[in-house]
């Protein structure tokens, strides 16, 4: 099942069932917002399979063309969002490339809370106030889950899941090493995230979604140019391993959103990057310098996942940086 959110003018929307194909839609009659349905998704959940099989046979009548410049990010805004850094790749790359000293601990994933109040959607100009701030993008795959009880068994996590979403997680580089040192979550380092056009239930990937990972390629271009696209095979820890460490000691409400950190492959220089940070590490190792630019106004980012049998999955997320307007 395929679900998104219309951008009605309220802040969360009206939930719309997508036609596999990603080709039509209908309003969700359900539930009237992704939160509502995620709160109360036994019940609803079967309710919005019969819309999206009778949407998929061409029997709803209310069906129109589904246009994802109309929609908001799948859930415009979360309880709770925490991020991940579940490709141990990336970091060693930076590691290398920057001669830094991260404390980890075996077996103990990295996660951050971050801000759910500041959702974009999958079409949505993303502004900033300066290109001094170092813009990079994050490509990444998140689960929506249900309510999960303190202390779920990693067995039994995944079983929480109930929607997966595409995503970018924009940085600021330029704030992100001052604020990492001061010991502390990210603030300026992590300004507002970007979504794709649909949320998918986890039988839409098929034999994808395996061993706890999304196995795609995150196909990732800037300006209309190849930049990446590595798989989410890569992940070294499993989404299921990511609930229950999240859940160790605390219940985590219905709509928690939680994502994967950029995807990244020990073979990056045959599939690339998901981020411009990993290939500017890259060109650090290989040059002694970094010589990728960091993101300018006016450039374009697009971030799609095709399944295996090469339709997109997700739709595409495909943005432009612009400027932060000036509020007199």
């Amino acid at each position: 099942m395929k679900l998104a959110t219309l951008k009605d003018g309220s802040r969360d929307g009206r939930l719309l069932v997508v036609s596999r194909d990603l080709r039509y839609a209908v309003p969700a009659q359900a539930a009237g917002t992704m939160q509502q349905a995620i709160e109360n998704w036994m019940a609803v959940e079967p309710l919005l399979q019969a819309e999206y099989h009778a949407l998929n046979a061409g029997e709803a009548a209310a069906a129109f063309g589904f246009d994802p410049k109309a929609v908001a990010a799948p859930l415009p805004r979360a309880y709770q969002f925490v991020d991940a850094s579940a490709f141990l790749n990336h970091g060693k790359i930076m590691e290398q490339a920057y001669n830094l000293s991260v404390k980890k601990t075996a077996g103990i994933p990295i996660l951050v809370q971050r801000q759910g109040d500041d959702f974009l959607g999958p079409c949505d100009d993303y502004p900033f106030p300066t290109a001094a701030d170092n813009c990079d993008f994050e490509g990444e795959v998140a689960a929506i889950l249900d309510d999960v009880p303190m202390g779920v068994a990693t067995a039994d996590a995944e079983t929480h899941i109930k929607l997966f979403v595409l995503l970018n997680d924009v940085s600021m580089r330029a704030h992100l090493f001052r604020e990492l040192s001061m010991g502390f979550g990210f603030i300026n380092a992590k300004p507002a995230t970007v979504f794709g056009p649909v949320a998918v239930t986890p039988d839409e990937l098929g034999d994808a979604w395996r061993d706890g990972r999304v196995q795609l390629d995150m196909r990732v271009s800037r300006n209309g140019e190849w930049f990446g696209q590595p798989n989410g095979r890569e992940m070294d820890f499993s989404f299921g391993q990511l609930i229950s460490h999240l859940a160790y000691n605390r219940n985590l409400g219905a709509g928690t959103v939680l994502a994967t950190g950029t995807f990244s492959s020990p073979h990056y220089r045959e599939v690339g990057s998901a981020c411009l940070a990993e290939r500017r590490a890259v060109e650090m190792i290989d040059h002694g310098e970094s010589r990728t630019p960091f993101m300018q106004f006016g450039e374009v980012l697009r971030f799609e996942m095709l399944g295996n049998d090469g339709q997109s999955v997700f739709g595409a997320i495909e943005h432009r940086m612009v400027a932060t307007e000036v509020v007199a």
